[in-house]
């Protein structure tokens, strides 16, 4: 007897082979036989006539280390038919790491990703130092798999302790740093994450940036013992540095057998060659046999915002910044003193902020007057005789900064240029950043953005292809053992949804985080069945109690 059959779906395997009617068998949390009318009886049957069944999606960018010591199922990533995660990116991650440096390491997330203080103090019991430890504090939990990262910035702290943040790395240092990476590596970390452009709560660039190239390769030569990952954040504002940084990945790659993979990559029309010179030096580089995947969100960004707390938004706006990091009271002063507004504006822009926060919509607020929820701000400007930056501060002010604004569309500003990225062979699928960037946008909402806009709205790929871009293809370049395939003896990761109708549904605010923190999240359309090694995480358009999630093996 089975323990799960879903019977008579449309199956495309992952493989991007043409989809085919047929049962698929479960029993012992992998797959034991996928064909037509499958003999045999079930002890639970899911009917997928009319629905498409999958290999579970498996998402390459995300920063769920804290949240997946109170939430194992990573919410939401499940009921988007994400089965596996990976962690750790932009060059953090909660191991290892020491008693003494989890302050500075926690404002750095709280920085970098706009993670809410208390989601560090409020939700769980720091019980580990070491990377082994990290991964027991969260594999008895998991309803979702998990493929962690370690971060460069955790293991110069270890090792350096506050030179990490001043200076680059003696040999033995490196020396110490290999170790270290080596053990993380033993423990289960799927590779290495380091950063280019991050900054720390107080502006000071994170310990990566301090790294010489020497320190970099010797980690990269553990990396290749194992033919693990190396992730970067590169300067991906500056196409020339970005191009620099793909052949410093290629040469990385072929001198250890290590892959790569770099993210974001946007393709805007403020800087239409940007995206098409990488992706070319990508091209090139893959020619020489590197192995260099760029990472392409499907999405734009919505970015939602207000003058209570830091935002992403104003993240290359020095003196917003150093604003709103203020205290409350602080922060009100600063806004109503004349000559630090005078500042703020200029950093704005010499036209007034128009073309940086004119498009802005009013989204509302608690406090928000009546009538501006959806107004742009040029208009309401306009209509009150201000410049868009003068206007988004004003009525900030007179309703107690509680008021959201939302810049729409940001990074990708033109999807007919992106499916052909997508497409790309040598695209890589990702960047959600699910689990950061909490009050700020909705990180979820690629997958049914790539059916939705990209298969049935565009057809730039077929929903074969769309299917092995986000399972086997990414299992495969991740070196993730088992997983990404419908097939006999593998791990049974399952999606059934309708191809018809999978799209990524509205944004709406939930408050689930520790200390009733808010967060943005995207519903999911279109998603009928989520499987995590043979067990049903999610049906019905509800969570189970299933937590068969695991630490992912690797190749």
């Amino acid at each position: 007897m089975y323990d799960l059959l879903i019977k008579g779906g449309l199956v495309a395997d992952g493989t991007g082979a043409p989809g085919f009617l047929a049962d698929v068998a479960i029993t012992g949390g992998r797959i034991v036989s996928v064909g037509p009318d499958l003999p045999g009886e079930a002890r639970r049957t899911v009917d997928a006539t009319g629905r498409l069944v999958a290999p579970g999606f498996i998402d390459p960018h995300t920063h769920f280390d804290v949240q997946l010591l109170w939430d194992g199922a990573a919410k939401p990533a499940l009921e988007h038919g994400i089965t596996s995660i990976v962690p750790g990116n932009c060059s953090l991650s909660l191991a290892p790491l020491r008693a003494g440096d989890r302050p500075g390491v926690i404002g750095m997330f709280q920085q970098i990703e706009e993670m809410p203080p208390e989601a560090f103090t409020q939700a769980f019991d720091w019980t580990w130092e070491d990377f082994a430890g990290y991964r027991a504090a969260i594999e008895p939990r998991l309803a979702i798999n998990v493929a962690p990262l370690v971060g460069h910035s955790v293991i110069r702290q270890w090792v350096m302790g506050a030179d990490a943040q001043q200076r680059a790395a003696r040999l033995d240092e490196i020396t110490a740093m290999g170790d270290l990476l080596r053990d993380c590596l033993e423990a289960g970390a799927v590779g290495l994450s380091t950063s280019f452009v991050d900054v720390d709560e107080n502006g000071r660039p994170v310990p990566s940036r301090f790294a010489a190239f020497e320190e970099l390769d010797g980690l990269c030569a553990v990396l290749g013992e194992f033919g693990r990952m190396l992730q970067i954040v590169p300067e991906f504002y500056d196409v020339d540095i970005t191009i620099a940084r793909i052949d410093q990945l290629a040469d990385l790659s072929l001198a250890h057998g290590i892959p790569t993979t770099f993210s974001p990559v946007f393709d805007s029309q403020a800087t239409p060659d940007a995206a098409p010179r990488a992706l070319a030096r990508v091209e090139e580089q893959f020619a020489r046999g590197a192995r260099v995947w760029p990472q392409v969100q499907t999405r734009p960004i919505d970015i939602s915002f207000s003058l209570l707390r830091p935002s992403l938004f104003f993240a290359r706006l020095p003196r917003w910044v150093r604003v709103l990091r203020l205290p409350l009271e602080q922060r009100l002063a600063a806004l109503t003193d004349p000559s630090t507004v005078e500042r703020m504006i200029a950093d704005a822009g010499p036209d007034g902020g128009e073309r940086l926060m004119g498009a802005l919509i009013v989204r509302g607020g608690d406090r928000a007057p009546a009538g501006l929820a959806g107004r742009t701000l040029s208009s309401i400007a306009a209509e009150r005789g201000e410049t868009p930056v003068r206007a988004l501060l004003s009525l900030s002010l007179e309703n107690g900064l509680d008021v959201a604004f939302l810049a729409a569309s940001r990074g990708h500003d033109d999807t007919a240029r992106i499916g052909p990225m997508l497409a790309n062979p040598h695209v890589h699928i990702g960047a959600s950043d699910g689990g950061a960037h909490l009050a700020s946008f909705a990180t979820y909402g690629d997958t049914g953005y790539l059916f939705s806009e990209f298969v049935r709205k565009a057809g730039a790929l077929t929903l074969e292809a769309a299917v092995k871009k986000i399972t086997s293809d990414t299992a495969e370049i991740w070196g993730l053992k088992d997983r990404g395939v419908l097939r006999e003896g593998l791990a049974a990761d399952v999606v059934v949804f309708d191809a018809a109708t999978i799209g990524r549904g509205a944004e709406r605010p939930v408050f689930d985080m520790p200390g009733d923190g808010m967060r943005y999240i995207r519903d999911a359309i279109g998603i009928d069945t989520v499987v995590v090694n043979g067990e049903i995480a999610w049906s019905k358009g509800a969570y189970t109690d299933a937590a068969a999630g695991t630490i992912c093996a690797l190749n």
